[in-house]
């Protein structure tokens, strides 16, 4: 019998896994294998259905049934002993039910908090353990879970007791379940509160579609081989994947790309213990995912202004009815978004009055399909192609414009850097009470660490052809090469209104800077009105 390649062992990061010991059995025969440093298992084994066990030290050791292929390797994955977790579904309205699913080695406690001015204590969810042995440790699926969703809590939680529910509090806002052992580990991840029913005349739309297309758990994202997995793991990154290999990587060059499930932890998204609100956001992630998020939040309660959260699916769903409030506030970068999504927010603003305050950069630039409640497509195209058409974004490709709506667009000038901004019209309202004049500079200060140096930088948006008529810059950034975010207003024909800061780092400066916290209280203000 000759040798053939079985398949790929891989960890949750399709990182190959040398060393594991798998088990092949079925009726007439039992083989043991090894993987090898590419994570290649080979073995002289026939063709056929076989149960496989499969093991290695410092993870989850499982058991499968697979189909042996000489043609097709199968793809075996493991995850690694540690603490993680995700709710599901991820956001919920109060008094809706979602379900923790936690994966650790060790028993672990499980908290709930509030994250506004302050983390707020809500209450203890209890300490979880089981009576067999690493019975709280989860099984993934083989294969491109990316796609599919882990499906944590599916092995092992049979009976309706084991299920682990989680009732979403009264009142709405951004909470973290914090998860943590006796042995020191800890885990954090967001859960997306929505009122039952308006309480306030101002929405903010927390950016999860957003959060998604980054979130690289299972080995993909829509940066890292947004088209598809490899078809073996990796070994060394900056050798093998096309995002460090491949210099038109960014153009996105591929007509396809598979799903991205949202049912799946969120490492970008945690939050370290010691952080508080007012703590430098540091990290590649943290400072334009939740972490950031959450300082809007904490500002709008620190300067008074209460508001109802919303995950942006539910804008896509129609759980958040715009017609409900004023003012529609987004945050740091809400780059993905549904064409319903859109024209839904359009509408509302063109023809119906609505009130918008955008605080990011590089906003409702591509197009994204919801496939159902948990899965959604991306809509990337060759951004060469788009160039050449002489389109403004992938979501113009598709759509339009996202300028129709926001004022801005955005451009690759001034790509990662930071600098503050410059007064253009100090007569406009919104710097009203801010002591500044034209040529004055504001938003030297910001807690944006990936790239520091002022609120207007990270990616940053500009006025375009497709600006409504009417859209007026107030303050322009000092970024080399032209690339400075422009503050911009307008208003609709119909009494709507549209504050644009057009960069990700404008509301890293909210709490730290006081002209940036004025000119946003102002526009604040004035909408409420």
């Amino acid at each position: 019998m000759n040798e053939i390649l079985v398949g790929y062992v891989s960890d949750e990061r399709y990182v190959a896994l040398p060393d594991a010991l798998l088990e092949f059995e079925n009726e007439s025969q039992r083989i043991e294998a090894r993987s090898s440093a590419s994570g290649a298992v080979h073995a002289k084994i026939s063709p056929g259905q076989y149960n496989v066990t499969i093991s290695r030290q410092g993870y989850g050791s499982k058991r499968a049934e697979i189909t042996v292929s000489d043609r097709i390797p199968c793809q075996f994955r493991l995850l690694v002993d540690g603490l993680l977790g995700y709710v599901w579904p991820k956001w919920a309205k109060s008094g809706e039910k979602s379900e923790f699913r936690v994966h650790s080695h060790q028993p672990y406690k499980l908290e709930l908090f509030r994250y506004g001015q302050k983390k707020e204590f809500i209450r203890t969810v209890g300490w979880f353990d089981e009576h067999g042995p690493r019975a709280t440790v989860q099984i993934t699926p083989d294969g491109d879970y990316t796609q599919t969703g882990v499906k944590w809590n599916s092995v092992g939680y049979t009976s309706p007791q084991h299920k682990q529910f989680i009732s979403a509090p009264e009142r709405s806002g951004l909470y973290y379940l914090h998860a943590s052992t006796m042995g020191g580990d800890f885990f954090s991840f967001p859960w997306i509160v929505a009122p039952g029913k308006s309480q306030s005349e101002i929405a903010v739309l927390a950016s999860n579609i957003n959060w998604n297309a980054y979130n690289n758990f299972g080995g993909r994202s829509n940066y890292l081989s947004p088209a598809e997995l490899p078809s073996t793991p990796t070994v060394n990154a900056r050798m093998e994947l096309a995002r460090y290999t491949d210099p038109d990587n960014v153009n996105y060059d591929r007509d396809e790309y598979a799903p991205l499930s949202f049912e799946r932890p969120e490492p970008i998204n945690h939050i370290p213990l010691p952080v508080e609100l007012h703590d430098p956001i540091e990290g590649r992630s943290a400072c334009h995912v939740a972490e950031t998020e959450w300082r809007i939040l904490g500002w709008l309660e620190q300067e008074g202004f209460s508001y109802d959260l919303y995950a942006e699916t539910q804008l896509h769903t129609g759980e958040l009815n715009l017609d409900d409030y004023k003012i529609l506030l987004l945050g740091p970068h809400p780059e993905y978004w549904s064409q319903e999504m859109y024209y839904k927010v359009k509408s509302w603003v063109h023809e119906r009055g609505g009130k918008l305050i955008y605080l990011g950069g590089n906003g409702l630039n591509c197009k994204i399909e919801m496939l159902d409640a948990a899965t959604m497509k991306v809509y990337n195209t060759d951004l060469r192609e788009t160039s050449r058409g002489g389109f403004e974004s992938r979501f113009h490709y598709y759509c339009e414009s996202e300028a129709n709506l926001l004022g801005v667009v955005y451009t690759d000038s001034g790509v990662m850097t930071a600098a503050p901004y410059e007064v253009v019209d100090s007569d406009h309202w919104l710097f009203e009470n801010t002591g500044v004049g034209n040529g004055d500079t504001f938003g030297e200060a910001s807690l944006h660490m990936r790239i520091p140096g002022g609120a207007s930088g990270h990616e940053t948006d500009k006025v375009s052809p497709s600006s409504p008529p009417g859209t007026h810059v107030v303050a322009r950034g000092r970024n080399p090469g032209a690339g400075g975010a422009e503050i911009v207003h307008y208003q609709s024909k119909n009494g709507g209104e549209v504050f644009s800061a057009g960069s990700i780092c404008y509301s890293s400066s909210l709490l730290v800077d006081s002209v940036v916290s004025r000119i946003t209280g102002n526009a604040l203000n004035r909408f409420l009105s």
